[in-house]
């Protein structure tokens, strides 16, 4: 008798069919589309490089956002730089809010493979953007496929709740985060292209572990992802990130810890509180909160293989 034949009553074809349909609503509705989160600062070739190659190279239209910044030229600025890619359409998307309900803006929009949120204040970004007809297309751009890119300002809009970078208890004026404790990190509804992580910027450049700390002691739902200058987080539609450009990404896991705060309320503590600490070439399941892959990959100009569209 044949291997074949003795395992085949073992699995039934109903059972089968169980499994898979068990299986199939976590992957229905995930959106097709990529992230490519940048933590700020110069941004490498092989971060550029990878974001061009998603948005379609010369056949991709990305559109941009400039509005975090304070700077008039900041639009023509991105647009040169993404131009310089090969990208074949850079359009910019200076609108405020109320253009961001108008039939208008939302042309612009329209067969977009690629989208760009520059630096600068995010709530700025997300006074123009929240609640908006636009900000409805940008998740049906990336649900169908686009690639959503953001550095700095662009990257903290990326998840649901959204670090202000404001503080409501500082210690000084000249020095923020100088403390551990729960309702002092000033958050607001970001984007939302992320709903169970939070991500923070320019993380180890300018000495932000307090406030991270705090948040997700604070709330151990979410998973906290900090990100470093010149180094992207790229998420994939089967919900794993890889870790891309030249520094580290902090994981910050409060949801297997044991948290409790002091009689006044709000001071934090906890143990079993997990950290990683990736570089480039690591890999991270975001549904398993776990690293799969630690990675050896040096920093470099070369960008990771590219799926394309």
């Amino acid at each position: 008798m044949s291997l074949a034949r003795c395992l085949r009553p073992a699995v039934s074809p109903l059972a089968v069919l169980s499994i898979v349909l068990a299986a199939a609503p976590a992957f229905a509705d995930a959106p097709r589309g990529h992230l490519v989160i940048i933590g700020g600062g110069d941004r490498p070739a092989s971060i550029m490089q990878l974001f061009a190659c998603l948005a379609g190279g010369a056949q991709g239209r990305v559109i941009a956002f400039p509005q975090a910044s304070e700077r008039a030229e900041a639009g023509q600025e991105i647009q040169a730089e993404l131009k310089a890619l090969g990208i074949g359409q850079v359009v910019v998307v200076a609108t405020d809010r109320p253009g961001a309900d108008t039939d208008e803006v939302l042309r612009l929009a329209e067969g977009a493979t690629g989208v760009y949120f520059g630096g600068g204040d995010q709530a700025k970004l997300m006074a123009a953007l929240l609640g908006s007809r636009l900000a409805r297309e940008l998740h049906d751009l990336y649900d169908a496929g686009a690639v959503i890119a953001g550095t700095s300002a662009g990257a903290a809009v990326m998840s649901r709740v959204m670090i202000t970078g404001d503080e409501k208890r500082p210690l000084s004026k000249d020095e923020n985060w100088q403390t551990i404790e729960a309702d002092n990190v000033i958050t607001a509804e970001g984007l939302g292209f992320l709903d169970d992580v939070v991500v923070d910027q320019h993380f180890v450049v300018r000495r932000r572990h307090n406030r991270l700390i705090s948040l997700v002691l604070e709330r151990p739902g979410l998973l906290g992802v900090a990100i470093d200058e010149s180094t992207a987080v790229w998420v994939k539609p089967d919900r794993t990130f890889e870790i891309v450009g030249e520094g580290p990404v902090l994981v910050l896991d409060a949801k297997p810890a044991t948290v409790a705060r002091d009689a006044t309320g709000s001071g934090l503590r906890g143990t079993g509180l997990r950290l990683d600490v990736l570089r480039p070439g690591a890999v991270y399941d975001l549904a398993a909160r776990t690293v799969t892959r630690l990675g050896t990959t040096p920093a470099s100009a070369a960008p990771p293989p590219c799926p394309g569209r």
